[in-house]
């Protein structure tokens, strides 16, 4: 069976799956589970002989070799077992659950799943696999597995901004389903890369370090990173299942990419000792923090300073209120300009994102030593909102869309840069004389405002109206808020 086939046979299953009411989260919950058990069988045979930890009689032998409700039984009982393991194992099944209710279905996935080689696959084909059941999951808005989902051309364009080199380490402390570290592997591992066998170990046990606090979620992030050959069956999860904002970082890294999850408010979640979860407003107390605050956005902007070395480098997506807000956010701003190099902000149009009513913008920064110097000599802001229409489905954002800004960005050499329509320097002078030190910038005319004969379509002026009119109601409640605290 060729890829294409296999391909298209995993995504029938799925569809059939959807009738009984398994939406595509829980069909790739469950993909992970039988994936990763096929996986650890064929690792352990020849040529490969690996130690895959599996207890006996709990592995994929154990259930290929039954039927129907005996099935069913016997991969509860898996799943159970193997959530209690150590390492790799206990963190893919951890608080796992059977969402098939049918037996004859269950057995036909698992019959799908044992039919094919998964090792003899490319790396690039399982992992296309994933990825595309990922993307359809995001697409799934009652699911609300969106909000984990950054768009991968956005991603693509971030590191080919970055570069990242080898022998570095990479983190993200919401890192979703794993999305910018793939795009930093694939950077890593592009053309012409020639990375030895030393970098090539650095890269798959320890460049990447993560944190996700939805056990879902990051079960799903690990299972897309071992099929990208990122990590070890046997090995220590590279992500953990914690909150990262509440203690200062255990380790320093060279890069920082992520994209925080939205949402101002900080929350902590608590699970007991059954797997239940419960939530409480969060205010983090930090020595690290240059602010006490409930904003979850300006929280893990400290943070991610906090993580990293004296000249790593962060490129971070954050919603504009990061750059405008006053109080704690005006003196986090005036803060992270003193101590950093922030060198790059790009404006990101709208209707790129799952998360409705989003507006947002990349930053990105350099660490430097805190000496007592003001770091940060001036900023170069690209638009790419103004006259600038997405929608997710019908016009979505390419990697084409942002070439003019890795152009303007100039990764081979950012010192040298050309001022453009769209890209455009202000001194760090200049950003001290505005209101509250606000980044909120822009100087490019909206054409739609003047010529109603060149309006977006209707679908994207639609999903614009509807954004704009969600970002206004979020705004509204974060003053309601602030109003009763």
């Amino acid at each position: 069976m060729n890829t294409n086939t296999l391909v298209q046979k995993v995504w029938n299953f799925c569809h059939t799956l959807r009738d009984d009411g398994v939406g595509y989260g829980d069909y790739l919950e469950q993909l992970t589970y039988l994936l990763f058990l096929k996986l650890a069988h064929e690792y352990a045979q020849e040529p490969y002989n690996r130690e895959t930890h599996i207890p006996a009689g709990y592995d994929w032998a154990s259930l290929r070799s039954k039927i129907g409700e005996p099935l069913e039984f016997h991969y509860l009982s898996v799943l159970h077992k193997l959530g209690q393991q150590p390492g790799m194992l206990g963190a893919i099944f951890f608080k796992a659950q059977n969402k098939i209710q049918d037996p004859a279905k269950l057995s036909r996935l698992v019959q799908l799943i044992d039919a094919e080689s998964w090792i003899s696959l490319g790396a690039d084909t399982k992992g296309d696999l994933y990825e595309g059941l990922l993307q359809k999951n995001a697409e799934d808005t009652k699911s609300g597995a969106g909000q984990y989902f950054t768009p991968r051309a956005l991603i693509e364009a971030i590191v080919a901004c970055v570069r990242p080199e080898p022998m570095k380490t990479i983190a993200d402390p919401a890192c979703g389903t794993g999305g910018f570290f793939l795009g930093a592997y694939n950077w890593l591992n592009r053309p012409g890369a020639m990375l030895d066998k030393r970098q090539k170990e650095f890269l798959r046990d320890k460049t990447f370090h993560g944190n996700e606090i939805v056990p879902n979620t990051r079960r799903m992030c690990l299972m897309n990173l071992f099929l990208h050959n990122i990590g070890k069956l046997d090995g220590v999860p590279s992500v953990a299942r914690s909150d990262a904002l509440i203690a200062e970082p255990k380790r320093k890294v060279d890069y920082v990419l992520a994209n925080p999850p939205f949402g101002k408010k900080s929350s902590m979640t608590i699970t007991n000792e059954e797997g239940e979860e419960d939530k409480e407003a969060l205010t983090y107390e930090r020595q690290d923090f240059w602010e006490t605050t409930s904003n979850k956005q300006l929280n893990f902007l400290q943070h991610i300073v906090s993580m990293l070395k004296v000249d790593g480098k962060a490129a971070v997506v954050l919603p504009d209120n990061v750059l405008f807000e006053g109080g704690a956010g005006e003196k986090i701003r005036r803060k992270l300009l003193e101590n950093c190099d922030v060198h790059t902000v790009l404006r990101l149009p709208t209707g790129i994102f799952y998360a409705q009513g989003v507006k947002a913008n990349v930053v990105f920064l350099d660490a430097k030593a805190k000496d007592g110097q003001i770091h940060t000599k001036g900023i170069w802001f690209y638009d790419l909102r103004t006259n600038k229409h997405f929608t997710l489905k019908t016009r979505t954002l390419k990697l084409d869309d942002l070439q003019d800004f890795i152009t303007c960005y100039n990764p081979e050499n950012r010192h040298e840069r050309r001022a453009t329509d769209r890209f455009k320097f202000f001194s760090y002078e200049e950003l001290m004389t505005r209101d509250k030190a606000s980044l909120d910038i822009f100087w490019l005319k909206d054409d739609s405002l003047d010529n109603l004969d060149d309006l977006p379509p209707p679908d994207v002026l639609q999903q614009e109206i509807i954004e704009h009119l969600e970002a206004a109601l979020t705004a509204f409640r974060d003053v309601a808020v602030g109003l009763r605290n």
